[in-house]
């Protein structure tokens, strides 16, 4: 049966208001175009939807039964017609976000503070993971967007921009003071407890990569599960750890020395990842929109891509 959603809405109003001029005000036509299109309805359906009368009309067994159909199906397409309204408006929605410890440190929560301020009414789900679990967040489509670190392993399927560039430095408590204020160099560095994210993570695999590029061994005695717990362990001095200089805050002080080295430590950046080819919601847009101004207005532009090369936003 070939009716059109027109003639059932015509037929939703007509039922509400039990009074064709009525229904014809609300829906922004004639009242003889109303009659016309209930008349071919009730014809296409093959019984009487309403009861005529002088004071207006009302329903029929049938039409009340068609009626009960209706109204859920045009009220709810009114519903949704609004939430894409209000969304292309930013008065509402929801994104999601996979994020890393230290990208929210380091980058995110100024932008999330702002974006929530502009748009007070879109619900921000922020998930904290590792690196690896971010991309495979993203991936499985659990979240619109990831900001993590450097390296990000394998993101094919995936586009990426980088945000901000981060720099890690050792750091140690009182205890092994004697290594701050002079250059050492990595090889004096690893005779000493060193502190860690776990292993398998991609930052544990950086450093140890690293360590062995200079002929090092890198054999942390504590590994920790996110990078925030690493400087109040080094400030207990359980250990030396690298941290980004962003969690320093305002320095060095009477528990936590900085570390210079004669090695550069690794270049690392807080990065933007999306899937290829995928359609953002107006919100989620927003949001990427946000992060890559925040990205232009202080990003070295010493990015780093595959095989050295820039990393760009090309969506």
């Amino acid at each position: 049966m070939d009716i059109s959603f027109d003639s059932y809405k015509t037929f939703y109003y007509v039922a509400k208001y039990q009074n064709v001029t009525l229904a014809a005000r609300a829906l922004l036509c004639n009242q003889p175009n109303v009659t016309r299109v209930i008349k071919n309805l009730e014809y296409a359906l093959g019984c009487t939807l309403f009861v005529r009368s002088n004071r207006g009309v009302r329903l029929t067994p049938e039409g009340q039964r068609l009626y009960a159909r209706v109204k859920i199906a045009v009220e709810q397409i009114a519903f949704a017609e609004t939430e894409l309204d209000r969304a292309k408006t930013l008065q509402n929605g929801i994104v999601s976000l996979g994020a890393t410890e230290i990208a929210l440190h380091t980058f995110l929560l100024p932008v999330l503070k702002e974006y929530r301020g502009r748009y007070p009414g879109i619900r921000l789900n922020i998930l904290n993971y590792t690196i690896n679990q971010a991309v495979a967040a993203l991936k499985n489509n659990l979240v619109d967007i990831a900001v993590v670190t450097t390296p990000t392993g394998d993101i094919k399927g995936l586009e990426s921009k980088a945000l901000k560039r981060v720099r890690e430095t050792a750091v140690c408590g009182p205890y092994f003071s004697e290594l701050a204020g002079r250059k050492i160099s990595l090889e004096t560095l690893a005779e000493y407890p060193l502190i860690s994210l776990a292993a398998k993570t991609r930052t544990y695999e950086m450093y140890s990569k690293w360590f062995s590029e200079n002929g090092l061994p890198y054999s942390p005695v504590i590994e920790v599960a996110t990078a925030d717990l690493i400087l109040p362990m080094v400030q207990n001095n359980l250990g030396i750890g690298f941290v980004p200089e962003d969690f320093l805050g305002a320095g060095e002080g009477p528990d936590l020395y900085r570390i210079f080295l004669t090695e550069e430590t690794p270049a690392r950046f807080v990065t933007m990842l999306k899937r290829q080819d995928d359609v953002l919601s107006v919100a989620a847009k927003e949001l990427v929109r946000l992060l890559g101004e925040a990205a232009d207005s202080g990003l070295n532009r010493q990015t780093p891509g595959k095989n050295g090369k820039e990393i760009s936003w090309n969506r």
